[in-house]
């Protein structure tokens, strides 16, 4: 089972038996996610000279200890509001989601951390769903721990030399698992073991390593013999033996300079109480278990966190309920469909946020074109009244074809907006018209003219950007088109205002007012830039009105050309670009200095890097290159975080900033490269050093892989589905409205029998009433047999001292 994270921060866990980690999921692309919505106030020491009244601040959010995001930063303000949304997968388990507040140093090297906000993995739940204000604690070296260690205990009787009976306890230390990074490099860790009153003990150091073998082994005498010499012998009677502890503390060697604290256990002797042998796994604690003093007032901060969690069974417990899922584009009608009664019970509960995994499922098997034509032919037929008030309201069909958009248009909105949005907020120019909200010294005839150019490059871009719209988009678009015109053949402008409804109101005005969202800027933006984009946003809105429509030919030929069939990209953008450390390609094979940092940079056509971002490219692999796009073992660098772009020469070996950034890169470069020919089935997962392949030990350079390449999917969809998980998550939706299943079904019921009842039905879509309760009736045996599934697993638990 595996664990997913979603919310404001939104944090959604899913457990999967396959794949045991935890991700945080994107409401839109079902990618994991934290979305961070927060603000401090009253920062820094509550008195004295450490007030940090005139220093700038941002806050950062960690796995553990590794840090994947941070804010900006918030100038002069012991009460800035940090409002962020970071979308990212977590592939690694953590202990803690921690946010730690920093100010900006000016003149020391160092930021100073003002204080942090650390929330266990198990305890997320309890902040679901509402804003909290979190005090904010010191930031103790001590504290900041993450991984765990695996342990056994034995208590065994000797016989001594002149035959009288003691008692030994033995402990072996046997590994670890996910310690954390030194100064950004994998530790040098060693354990201590120590027993109440005896000497410590200590392992050898391992070098290089977050995930040390250890395997050795401590002896205690813990009852007094006739050999009784030293400390490591000592007198405890023997109903005390239960009332001792062993502690088990990791280090991290740090050779001239001072060990640092890695992390604790305490296990009591009592576990050995019903078995003379116990072996477990432990997480690491801080040191005296976490407690301190009072801590002064930091300052507080604001956080909202939505946490659901998910157990994901093995693939054929969930064939049923994705097959009748999958049949839904084919029943008649519609309305009868399984998917369309899963939107309709979850209406009241979860708005249309129960629809996301279902047009996932519908997606990732090629089934959502069909579907959705099915919705919106619903839609429009229920439509009475004026043609110019399709598509405008929040309904079933609108919202599926959101999320449609959101998912597969995300690369044509960087292509359309990203480099003139980037302009926006680099260039800042004021664009206020409103007199009410001129500033002093603004001219409204200047500030027009710069709204004018702004407004003038978005329609641009969007006019010229008709070959990168997706091939589903111009699928749908065109299928809305022929509905409209059918449903209203006396209005000429219907079958544009049925693709305006969404390719304006709905795409590309929401993508302006809210860039961060679509990932097209990193941060949010400032009040100023703000009202810039709501007032470009507004002007995209108003050309997708009935009046625009009406008078405006080359918004009317825009849309035609949105439903024509799409065509691949033909212009270049950069679709991911960030600092890594790359291992250099020279005759050098081992040691620091072989990895250099260099700006990596993927285009729609090329991966390249750079000395430093803008620099010239010092080498250029074409996309069509590319044969596999991997991860590679830590062992072979003793490095984290590293991946490896297989190509037609030496594979590029390169270090990611973090476990996040790690996960987009391998993403990213497989989305560009999956329809390339060649493409490798096998892959080596570590290095060639040193004459042979350190996984599979072959000395031939040129040996096929010893492992398969993870699988690709369709190049025209290039996500990532997981369908186990959406099927899962459709499960939780409708096991959680079973009442409304079952009102539903006995509406159904009450309409086959009494015609023309109405009052119960009246909140449900019943077109076929036996079409419908037949749906419901199947349905139902579906949820119970997978319900029993999950009970016969039984829940997960990752308590300290489980096997």
């Amino acid at each position: 089972m595996s664990s997913t994270y979603s919310g404001h921060i939104r944090l959604k866990p899913v457990h999967h038996h396959s794949a045991p980690w935890p991700y945080i999921a994107d409401p839109t692309t079902g990618k994991p996610l934290i979305r961070m919505q927060c603000e401090a106030k009253n920062l820094g020491p509550s008195s004295g000279p450490n007030r940090l009244r005139d220093l700038c601040t941002f806050c950062t959010i960690s796995l553990d200890q590794e840090e994947v995001y941070r804010t900006k930063v918030y100038e002069k303000s012991v009460s800035p509001f940090y409002g962020e949304d970071f979308y990212f997968e977590i592939p690694r388990p953590f202990q803690c989601l921690s946010f730690y507040v920093y100010a900006k140093s000016m003149f020391q090297i160092r930021d100073l951390p003002i204080g942090k906000v650390a929330i266990r993995k198990e305890d997320l739940y309890k902040y679901c769903g509402k804003e909290n204000w979190f005090q904010l604690q010191p930031v103790d070296p001590h504290s900041e721990v993450q991984g765990k260690v695996h342990l056994e205990m034995k208590l065994n009787e000797l016989i001594t030399e002149n035959g009288s009976i003691c008692q030994q306890l033995v402990v072996q230390i046997i590994a670890c698992q996910g310690l954390p990074l030194i100064s950004g490099q994998n530790c040098d860790p060693y354990a201590t073991v120590t027993l109440v009153g005896s000497d410590q003990k200590k392992t050898k150091v391992k070098k290089k390593t977050s995930d040390p073998q250890f395997d050795e082994t401590f002896h205690f005498e813990v009852t007094r013999s006739s050999s009784y010499k030293g400390r490591s012998h000592f007198h405890v009677e023997e109903e005390d033996i239960e009332k001792l502890e062993i502690k088990v503390e990791l280090w991290n060697n740090g050779n001239l300079a001072q060990d640092v604290f890695l992390g604790e256990t305490r296990v009591s002797v009592k576990i050995l109480r019903s078995d003379n042998a116990h072996k477990a796994w432990y997480l690491l604690q801080p040191k005296g278990n976490g407690t301190k003093s009072k801590p002064d007032d930091l300052g507080s901060l604001r956080l909202k966190v939505t946490y659901t969690e998910d157990n994901v069974l093995p693939s054929p417990c969930y064939m049923a309920l994705r097959n009748l899922m999958l049949k839904s584009p084919d029943v008649k009608p519609i309305s009868a469909s399984a998917a369309h009664v899963l939107g309709d019970i979850c209406r009241e509960s979860v708005g249309y946020d129960a629809l996301l995994p279902v047009v996932r499922l519908l997606l990732h098997h090629n089934r959502l074109l069909p579907f959705l034509t099915s919705v919106a032919a619903l839609e429009l037929e229920n439509t009475q009244f004026k043609a110019n008030t399709i598509f405008r309201g929040n309904s079933l069909a609108t919202r599926c074809i959101d999320d449609m958009m959101k998912i597969v248009g995300k690369s044509y909105l960087t292509v359309t907006l990203k480099p003139v949005l980037n302009e926006i907020f680099e260039s800042n120019k004021t664009c206020e018209i409103d007199p009410v909200k001129l500033k002093e010294g603004d001219n409204v005839e200047v500030n027009k003219e710069n709204l004018q150019g702004y407004v003038h490059k978005v329609f641009t871009s969007i006019t010229q950007s008709s070959s990168s719209c997706p091939p589903l988009m111009c699928d749908v678009f065109r299928s809305l088109r022929q509905l409209a015109s059918k449903r209203f053949p006396a209005d000429p402008h219907v079958q544009y205002s049925a693709v305006s409804s969404f390719i304006f109101l709905r795409f590309f005005a929401v993508a302006v007012l809210s860039p961060h969202t679509f990932q097209l800027r990193t941060h949010h933006p400032d009040p100023e830039i703000s009202r810039t984009l709501t007032l470009i946003s507004k002007t995209i809105q108003s050309l997708g009105s009935w009046g625009s429509l009406s008078k405006n030919k080359l918004v009317r030929q825009l849309l035609v050309r949105r439903c024509a069939e799409g065509t691949k990209l033909r212009c270049v953008h950069v679709i991911f670009n960030r600092e890594v450390h790359k291992r250099a390609q020279g005759r050098k094979r081992l040691g620091k200095k072989n990895f250099k940092k260099r700006w990596l940079r993927v285009t729609n056509q090329e991966l390249s890097y750079h000395k430093q971002k803008g620099k010239e490219a010092l080498c250029v692999i074409p996309v069509k290159n590319i044969l596999g796009v991997e991860k590679l073992e830590e062992s072979a660098f003793n490095r984290k975080n590293m991946f490896q772009v297989i190509h037609s020469e030496k594979p590029l070996y390169v270090q990611a900033g973090n476990c996040v950034e790690t996960n987009s890169w391998i993403e990213v470069l497989s989305q560009v490269s999956r329809c390339n020919p060649g493409r490798l089935s096998t892959f080596h997962p570590s290095a060639y050093v040193g004459g042979s392949w350190l996984c599979c030990t072959e000395t031939n350079e040129s040996t096929p892989g010893c492992k398969p390449c993870t699988a690709t999917l369709l190049a025209n969809i290039q996500l990532d589905i997981d369908c186990d998980r959406e099927t899962e998550r459709i499960f939780s939706f409708f096991s959680s409205s079973r009442s409304r299943l079952q009102k539903m079904e006995d509406a159904c019921a009450g309409m086959s029998v009494y015609l023309g009842q109405q009052e119960e039905c009246s909140a449900f879509t019943i077109q076929d009433p036996k079409e419908t309760f037949r749906t419901i009736k199947e349905l139902g045996e579906v949820l119970d047999d997978l319900q029993a599934h999950h009970d016969s697993k039984g829940a997960l638990t990752d308590e300290p001292g489980t096997m």
